[in-house]
């Protein structure tokens, strides 16, 4: 399905940080302001008045306007003809300026949406820019637990009934935060960063067999609950039989990886069994994962420590002879 983003949904989401008025033009739910086919051809879609190559949103500050004073008429109605075509979804007058009657007169009869900013222009740009590439970034929803553990975000996925929100539980007690239970939406924000999220339905609730549905905000305070986080590690729970235990590498382990929105996420796989406890299994995971990312190897650390033992055991035998 393709994500637009409309101007109504645009002037709701920012009207209060912006200090947003509508002023004219447009039916509000049907003007488009951004699509993410726009986003992904490279488009800026929000910037200063540019007559060459248009954004989808035009936001004009004091400069701007002082500019189009100081054209002819003929000119700067050339110009104005320009700003309130057909491939422009939105203009934003910023800083607080008057909306020039002549603005109004072409809003409302192009239809296009004129909306009024107290804040500065590059205020409105940072924040619309920053809005729509959110909204309309590639996106991704995922059966698991989604948690930050020692400050890496942690994707905690497995079977139904293989015990994920029980681990949860048992992580949120030991000081760990939850961000969503069950579902967890995930969003390509940079081409290097997928971040994760909660559902608002879901927000800030867990279900855990026995015990029902529990709000872990009202249990054990805001500071269990973690709104987002970008997407670390995940950690798969399997139950296992004895012979895949037996094939899973000691020295390695059970890591792969795995590709979330074509983002590669480091995967551990930790088996399920009796008498293992996952909590501590999870924070070692964390723990050695950022080891990982630091550079430090500790399988290749102990084959190392191991070869110069064996070379010093073969000289101090040569010697003895």
């Amino acid at each position: 399905m393709k994500r637009t983003v409309t101007a109504e949904q645009l002037y709701r989401a920012l009207r209060g940080r912006l200090g947003l008025s509508w002023e004219e033009g447009g039916q509000r739910e049907a003007c488009i302001v951004g699509d993410c086919t726009e986003l992904e051809t490279g488009r800026c879609l929000v910037g200063h008045l540019n007559l060459i190559h248009p954004c989808r949103i035009q936001v004009l500050d004091r400069q701007e306007l002082q500019h189009l004073d100081s054209l002819g008429d003929n000119s700067r109605d050339d110009s104005l003809d320009m700003v309130f075509s057909s491939r422009v979804g939105m203009v934003i007058v910023a800083g607080g300026c008057e909306v020039p009657e002549d603005f109004r007169r072409r809003a409302e009869s192009t239809a296009t949406p004129l909306l009024c900013a107290e804040s500065r222009g590059h205020q409105v740009i940072a924040l619309t820019q920053f809005y729509l590439s959110r909204e309309l970034a590639d996106r991704v929803t995922l059966h698991g637990v989604f948690m930050e553990v020692l400050g890496v975000g942690v994707l905690i996925a497995g079977d139904n009934g293989s015990g994920k929100s029980e681990l949860a539980l048992e992580l949120i007690t030991r000081g760990h935060r939850l961000i969503a239970d069950d579902v967890a939406e995930f969003t390509r924000t940079n081409p290097e960063m997928i971040t994760g999220s909660c559902p608002e339905l879901l927000q800030d609730f867990m279900e855990v067999r026995g015990l029902g549905v529990l709000n872990v905000r009202e249990m054990f305070g805001d500071s269990a609950i973690r709104r987002t986080k970008s997407l670390g590690l995940v950690v798969s729970l399997e139950a296992m039989d004895e012979e895949r235990l037996l094939a899973i590498d000691r020295l390695r382990g059970s890591h792969r990886t795995r590709r979330v929105l074509d983002q590669p996420i480091p995967e551990v796989t930790l088996p399920v069994a009796a008498g293992r406890n996952l909590a501590v299994l999870v924070e070692s995971a964390v723990r050695n994962h950022i080891l990982s990312h630091n550079g430090y190897d500790a399988a290749g650390d102990f084959i190392e420590r191991q070869r110069r033992e064996i070379e010093r055991g073969a000289e101090g035998g040569r010697e003895r002879t």
